[in-house]
């Protein structure tokens, strides 16, 4: 095996917790409001369908191919040469990605705290960061994610409970309105942060022999990260209303940059700014290191850490050419990029299921 390191089922679970919600808490309220309006609350619960099922998936080709990752048993199932193919375009739809998770963060900070500060400055301050995290190996990556996560869980409850004085709950009226029609088309831009929990399909060969709470961990994860986009959700609607944060790029760091608790707690906007830095590391990581692992494999190579370097500049450069401002990142999140996640991490491995089961069944 490439990688030595075995992490636990908690731990997997921490680290696709905080893969999946680092930009969602940010940017999904918004997003959800102009489709879903009153019933933006509702779409997540919607959404989630699409984590339970990726997990599902990562976990039944894990017990049809154990100790592989989707860039080795596609050349299992597929054949070497289609194998390779689709291996291939998974491995850019990583680096694509990995690069749109480096620019979000990128935009955010520069946009909200360091105005003045070159966003490459800011990328490869993150991408050199996480290239150190990623050569320590998945063990190193799980430990960094079981510091930050209770950090990052205190964050966002002190943020939640602060705005509680300013919340309108009657704001949600009336529910359900225009029926559920407006839910569900306010869920298709959230099922694409979901589906990308099939990233622990690079994990899963990792996880101790001998856990096998693996699966529930997993559907706990998406559970709780539902929840935490409805709580999330509610809290913009009863603080904005429907149509103020259809219009905000970060509901959630604008409510807290001008709540002021107790009246003299101020500039809480701070921790938002901490938050993100460690979610975004560990998100950015677990991004990067499946490329590295991916690309590895591709190649058949014996170790993924003389290629972390070269990847991460690739990487940087990904991220200042994905967009050239934040509006247009955000119509790309909002449009091509759901498609490109459906396919990768929806479609081909219901495919690559739907071959493996149906081989397996003919063999027998």
């Amino acid at each position: 095996m490439i990688e030595k390191g075995k992490i636990s089922a908690g731990q997997l679970g921490i680290l696709t917790l905080l893969l999946v919600g680092a930009t969602g808490i940010l940017t999904v309220p918004s997003i959800t409001a102009k489709h879903a309006e009153r019933d933006m609350w509702m779409s997540p619960i919607w959404s989630s369908i699409s984590g339970f099922l990726t997990i599902y998936i990562a976990f039944q080709l894990e017990k049809l191919y154990p100790n592989k990752s989707i860039i080795e048993y596609s050349e299992a199932i597929l054949g070497r040469w289609l194998g390779k193919i689709s291996g291939l375009f998974v491995l850019f739809f990583l680096l694509h990605g990995c690069g749109g998770v480096v620019r979000e963060y990128g935009e955010f900070i520069i946009g909200a705290f360091l105005q003045r500060t070159p966003l490459t400055v800011v990328i490869w301050s993150l991408v050199i960061t996480c290239s150190f995290g990623v050569r320590g190996g998945l063990e190193v990556l799980a430990r960094c994610s079981q510091v930050f996560f209770p950090i990052c869980v205190v964050i966002f409850l002190v943020v939640i409970v602060s705005l509680i004085p300013d919340l309108k709950p009657y704001h949600i009226l009336p529910i359900l309105e225009f029926g559920l029609t407006p839910s569900l088309e306010g869920s298709i831009i959230p099922h694409s942060w979901f589906v990308q929990f099939f990233l622990i399909s690079f994990l899963l060969p990792f996880l101790r022999k001998g856990n096998g709470k693996g699966l529930l961990w997993g559907n706990v994860t998406v559970t709780a990260l539902m929840l935490i986009f409805v709580v999330t959700n509610l809290t913009c609607l009863f603080l904005f209303d429907d149509k103020l944060t259809s219009r905000l790029t970060y509901p959630v760091y604008t409510a807290i940059r001008f709540s002021n608790p107790a009246g003299f707690l101020s500039h809480l906007e701070s921790l938002v700014m901490m938050f993100w830095i460690m979610a975004g590391f560990v998100q950015t990581s677990v991004w990067y290191y499946s490329l590295v692992l991916g690309c590895a494999q591709w190649l058949g190579l014996s170790d993924y850490r003389p290629i972390v370097f070269p990847m991460g500049m690739l990487i940087a450069m990904n991220a200042v050419w994905v967009a050239p401002n934040l509006s247009t990142l955000i119509t790309l999140i909002s449009t091509t990029e759901i498609f490109f996640k459906y396919t990768v991490l929806l479609a081909l491995p219901i495919i690559l299921l739907s071959i493996a089961l149906l081989r397996k069944r003919w063999l027998h």
